[in-house]
């Protein structure tokens, strides 16, 4: 692994089935591949070796809310090849009944040639699908 490199990132879900159904889904349109599957926890891989791990809530922490604003995670981005590619990402989480924060546009203050589209995983955690 390259120093200066992420190696995962673990998600705790309040519903594994719920957020399995929507990862299942997502991830794999964004090139990941499943890689581990246990009864409490799957996870899978980018094309840049980032593992993304997702694990179920104990018990006595389930159907808490996810607060981008306290300390902690605010927002998970995935990279898409293309803005075009983006725009189909979006197509299909309308399709999925996915909740959408904000549609496919140019976010120019974050960096030049910024495209990007935001929504809420089952859990609502805020990912976005972004091309720079």
């Amino acid at each position: 692994m390259k120093v200066g490199s992420i190696n995962h990132v673990v998600l705790t879900v309040n519903d594994l089935g719920k957020s399995r159904a929507f990862y299942d889904r997502l991830l794999p349109a964004l090139g990941y591949r499943l890689i581990y599957e246990r009864d409490e926890s799957f996870a899978y891989k980018g094309a840049d070796d980032l593992k993304l791990y997702f694990a179920l809530a104990p018990a006595k922490n389930r159907d808490a809310k996810f607060d981008r604003y306290r300390v902690g995670l605010n927002h998970l981005a995935l990279n898409a090849p293309s803005h075009a590619y983006v725009d189909e990402i979006h197509q299909k989480l309308v399709e999925w009944g996915a909740t959408i924060l904000d549609a496919p546009a140019a976010y120019p203050q974050y960096e030049p040639n910024y495209y990007a589209v935001f929504f809420l995983d089952p859990d609502g955690i805020k990912l976005e699908v972004v091309h720079v």
